[in-house]
């Protein structure tokens, strides 16, 4: 790093948007770029995403960003690299792509799933990793190629995830970082490959695809010529594998600055909630769910819990309110509606429905994997109005988080809260009171791009520790807590032991649907 070196590019490359984002050695954001990537979902269960358009895509997004920041090739001390998790970037000769990535949406994986879950080995393959089996993974996905299409597996030499194929574009190394390694393939607690873990998924034969493990926190390597040509940077500049995007997002947002029961949800279109232990702290359920994904602070690790659907629920439901309005006038923008929110919570009383918010068609996966899992009202009488359905969806919300925690041991004592929806009061105080906890919101915009930026910074010696790191990055950044609102904590406790008691009960009536929808051929 020389005297003139103050930017770190963090590149967060997302399922549908690559971000390179420029910070200062403090942790301020200077810039954003970003292009817009997309994908392909067959009727099948598939979803594919090229990776020679992902690659150039990033290169894209990196020149970008020299147009809004002056000087920056040689103002930069170190590049970045987080990214989509799980799927299968398969990767063969000559580091050519073999075919298109499944990403983490694809449901190909389904059957081997439910095979592989009932497997003699299935438990002690949780135990190892901490992480349940879902269609999600690289290993499901691996194990289901074996049974379907083995020749891809034979031309291919390394099998990458998203971050790992642009480290490989920027850098000529194949490799993966601890997290992404460790959930699907190995032991959290060393750091490793595990043989237990390869061989419950059948995939001993396939190890030779398994890439070294980097930890980007402690080493780089250099840019490319090649890659410099294409990204407008210079060629040598540090490049740092971070990990996977929910620790990155989490890192960012605070699910670590040394207060002990913190917590950290990311509420976007999908439900991130998490929060870091120490390796021998770790609660693994019954149910075996969740995933053990590892920090980049010696011996910590994050207990994730992940719900399939988070705002896709509150779309749901004021599409519905637009669908409806637009048939007598004007379409009303999703961001009026949006605006309304606070307005109909104010006009509804709390707890009067219970929601169910497993709206997506691939059901839920935390805290509890059921593919056929759908959305529900209960409690439904012809008083009831849009204000009461909106305030249901939104303690719904609350209630899913809940569930989530409880499947994770001992409840938060404060929620740091990240994503778009944070900024809404209304969920933030449903938060509050279906935890029992304060919530605070990090003013972190990209916290994803952040999470890798602080670890190149540590890597490059900008900063002694991570937690050097995130006091200065991450810590100033929380707001101030929202308290629980006394008169609602009991309100929710009644409720969400309904909500389990009614999810439960369910199973069986969502399982009867999915047969249905089969018979229809739907």
């Amino acid at each position: 790093m020389t005297e003139s070196s103050d930017v770190i590019i963090g590149v967060d490359a997302g399922t549908s948007v690559i971000k390179a984002v420029a910070f200062d050695l403090a942790g301020n954001q200077l810039a954003t770029s970003s292009v817009r990537n997309s994908y392909v979902m067959g009727a099948d269960g598939s979803a594919t995403q090229s990776l020679p358009r992902t690659w150039t895509d990033c290169a894209t997004a990196l020149r970008g960003l020299a147009e809004k920041v002056d000087g920056l090739a040689a103002r930069t001390a170190a590049v970045a690299l987080t990214g989509q998790g799980d799927g299968t970037w398969l990767v063969g000769q000559d580091d050519a792509a073999v075919g298109d990535a499944w990403l983490w949406l694809d449901a190909r994986a389904a059957p081997t799933v439910q095979t592989l879950s009932t497997g003699a080995q299935e438990r002690i393959r949780f135990e190892t990793t901490g992480t349940g089996l879902n269609t999600c993974q690289q290993g499901s996905q691996l194990a289901h190629m074996q049974r379907t299409c083995p020749e891809r597996l034979d031309q291919a030499q390394v099998a990458l995830h998203c971050k790992d194929w642009l480290f490989l574009k920027l850098t000529g190394v194949r490799a993966t970082d601890p997290s992404e390694a460790c959930f699907t393939f190995g032991d959290f607690r060393n750091r490793q490959y595990s043989d237990t873990v390869i061989d419950a998924l059948g995939l001993g034969s396939y190890k030779r695809l398994l890439p070294q493990i980097i930890d980007g926190s402690q080493e780089t390597r250099p840019l490319l010529p090649e890659a410099a040509a294409q990204t407008g940077l210079r060629a040598g500049t540090p490049v740092s594998l971070g990990y996977v995007d929910m620790v990155m997002t989490a890192l960012g947002a605070g699910v670590h600055t040394g207060d002990v029961g913190a917590a950290c949800s990311t509420i976007g279109s999908t439900g991130v909630h998490m929060r870091a232990v120490t390796s021998d702290q770790v609660h693994l359920n019954a149910e075996g769910t969740g995933y053990v994904i590892c920090l980049p602070v010696p011996d910590l690790v994050t207990q994730v819990q992940t719900n399939m659907a988070a705002t896709l629920n509150i779309d749901w439901i004021l599409s519905l309110a637009e669908d409806i309005v637009g048939e007598f006038g004007p379409t009303p923008t999703h961001a009026d509606m949006m605006a309304r929110i606070d307005g109909w919570m104010s006009r509804s009383r709390p707890g009067a429905l219970l929601y169910h918010p497993y709206i997506s068609d691939a059901g839920e996966r935390g805290p509890f994997v059921n593919a056929a899992a759908r959305a529900s009202l209960v409690g439904l009488n012809g008083a009831h109005r849009l204000p009461d359905l909106v305030r249901a969806v939104i303690e719904g919300l609350g209630m899913a988080a809940r569930d989530c925690y409880a499947a994770m041991g001992d409840t938060p004592t404060e929620l740091r809260l990240t994503g778009g929806a944070a900024r809404s009061a209304a969920l933030r105080q449903v938060l509050a009171a279906a935890l029992n906890t304060p919530v605070r919101v990090s003013a972190r915009d990209e916290a994803g791009a952040a999470g890798c930026a602080m670890m190149a910074a540590v890597a490059i010696g900008a900063y002694d520790t991570m937690d050097a790191c995130i006091a200065q990055w991450t810590t100033p950044l929380l707001g101030e807590p929202d308290p629980p609102e006394p008169g609602l904590v009991p309100v929710y406790e009644r409720l969400f032991t309904t909500y389990r008691q009614a999810r439960e009960g369910l199973a069986p009536v969502w399982d009867g649907l999915a047969a249905a929808r089969t018979s229809q051929g739907a």
